[in-house]
């Protein structure tokens, strides 16, 4: 027994030489194998995800063909903050799409946020279900009296028909009325601003406005993301259903 187990083992020895040889000399053959990987290499091929991704690190663009969808947050406070009225192209279910909705393009170079929660409702085979993002603290459906900010967002824009807030606004170094293509986010001038529209600007120059608002509440149809959106906790949720609240 120990002479079989002696030669099945320097026959295996030589047969994992004459492939670590074979894949040595560069000549493409079918599956090699060689020696089993040693634990450094293990450990390069498997290295944890960034931190930055743990936390739900997003650059991205939401949008919901044809339909608005809900954004809400506790709270927000931006700075770089800047706002116009256009109207976008919005794409139908069947492919064209229309100019004739007024909405407000609103920007902030940089954006605190107290939670948020998204909702996008779909029906399919006649069932309504909702689609909930959620990130950060819990959003309640009635804004708090103070709250702190637990999201981070650069660049972040959103194209709404209806943007509110339930508490107290506080805008600084905003100008109410600004000529529409001289209001500029990040350096850049709003998408489909047109030289006299409406717009809300900064009086302190570029970054000089910043905003504060309690409770937010937005119908949009497109909320972009250009720089990175940080969320903590993030999740994507189906529920059947038409849900109002995350």
């Amino acid at each position: 027994m120990n002479d079989l187990l002696s030669g099945a083992r320097s026959a295996a020895a030589d047969w994992n030489a004459r492939m670590l040889a074979q894949a040595a000399d560069g000549t493409r053959r079918g599956t090699r194998w060689g020696a089993a990987p040693s634990p450094s290499s293990l450990r390069r091929r498997h290295r944890p995800p960034r931190h930055r991704l743990a936390q739900g690190a997003l650059a991205a663009n939401f949008s919901v063909t044809g339909q608005p969808f809900t954004l809400t947050s506790n709270g927000v406070e931006g700075s770089g903050f800047g706002a116009i009225v256009n109207t976008p192209a919005v794409a139908r279910p069947d492919g064209t799409s229309t100019t004739s909705t007024a909405m407000a393009r609103v920007g902030f170079a940089s954006a605190h946020l107290a939670g948020l929660c998204g909702i996008v409702h779909q029906t399919i085979a006649g069932v309504p279900y909702s689609l909930l993002l959620t990130g950060g603290q819990t959003v309640t459906a009635t804004a708090p009296a103070t709250f702190t900010t637990d999201i981070d967002a650069s660049n972040l824009y959103i194209q709404a028909t209806e943007l509110q807030a339930y508490g107290p606004t506080t805008l600084q170094n905003a100008v109410l009325g600004q000529s529409a293509d001289q209001v500029t986010v990040a350096g850049k001038p709003l998408t489909g601003a047109l030289p006299g529209g409406f717009g809300l600007g900064s009086a302190g120059g570029e970054g000089g406005s910043s905003i504060s608002l309690h409770g937010l509440n937005a119908s949009a149809y497109d909320a972009e993301m250009a720089g990175a959106l940080v969320l903590p906790d993030l999740k994507l949720r189906v529920v059947a259903g038409t849900a109002n609240a995350c």
